[in-house]
């Protein structure tokens, strides 16, 4: 299995040493406010509980620093060294045990997404041509949710989707089927993006594509061939079926 990930759109070179700026406001609002409890939490139990207290007061020193600088390090280790939007694009080809019409028929049924792709609460089907699509996303936050279209449906061949104009996040994505060298299964080639869109509404979305979120695309991607892997029929599909880890 190949996997490529696009690099992000702010594409500079990491250097040793490079502490830029790469935290949003709300984010470093958050890592203060999570510093400043974990902080008096460690030095209340300093006596009574003192190794959970120095853990705490690390961590604590940890994230106040974190939102008091604006820099992440575990953001520049993955690439993302300004404030700017993650734009989220992942293309991934690999080869599944399955003859292409069926391969073609689970993902033409978009709802199936959700089975293998963690950071998708729901699909759910309106009709041949329209879905509507919710984000999984952290307890207290508000959903992030669209409508998308089949825009190109080549049978046992492509499938384009892409979210409807005015929609409160940008997705697209196409997926090719062809017959392994082999003949003995199908390549699946994958494409997949996610951007804010413009303006007010685009700034709050931003802070959902993070580099970590990035990170969960790519993996659920690569999921589908595990899920496809396993020694059933993907058109009997139940929904009781255990999704891969």
């Amino acid at each position: 299995m190949a996997t490529t990930i696009i690099k992000y759109t702010d594409n500079y070179p990491v250097l040793y040493g490079d502490d830029r700026i790469n935290l949003n406001w709300p984010e470093r609002y958050t890592s203060i406010v999570g510093g400043v409890k974990l902080g008096f939490s460690g030095f209340k139990h300093i006596f009574s509980n003192p190794f959970a207290s120095v853990l705490k007061i690390g961590a604590g020193g940890y994230l106040l620093n974190r939102g008091i600088t604006g820099h992440c390090e575990l953001y520049k280790r993955i690439g993302k060294l300004s404030t700017n939007p993650v734009n989220v694009n992942i293309r991934s080809s690999f080869t599944v045990n399955k003859p292409r019409h069926k391969v073609y028929s689970f993902w033409r049924k978009l709802d199936n997404l959700p089975l293998f792709m963690k950071h998708l609460e729901s699909v759910e089907m309106i009709d041949a041509q329209y879905s509507y699509w919710v984000l999984k996303l952290p307890s207290g936050m508000a959903n992030v949710s669209w409508h998308a279209e089949i825009v190109r449906d080549e049978p046992d061949e492509m499938i384009g989707w892409s979210s409807l104009p005015d929609s409160m996040i940008n997705n697209a994505g196409k997926v090719r089927f062809q017959d392994a060298l082999d003949g003995k299964g199908t390549i699946v080639d994958v494409v997949i993006s996610y951007q804010p869109p413009a303006g007010g509404l685009g700034a709050g979305i931003a802070q959902v594509l993070n580099p970590v979120f990035k990170k969960m695309v790519d993996k659920d991607v690569q999921n589908f061939k595990q899920y496809m892997d396993i020694d059933n029929d993907p058109e009997d599909y139940a929904p009781t079926v255990i999704i891969i880890e």
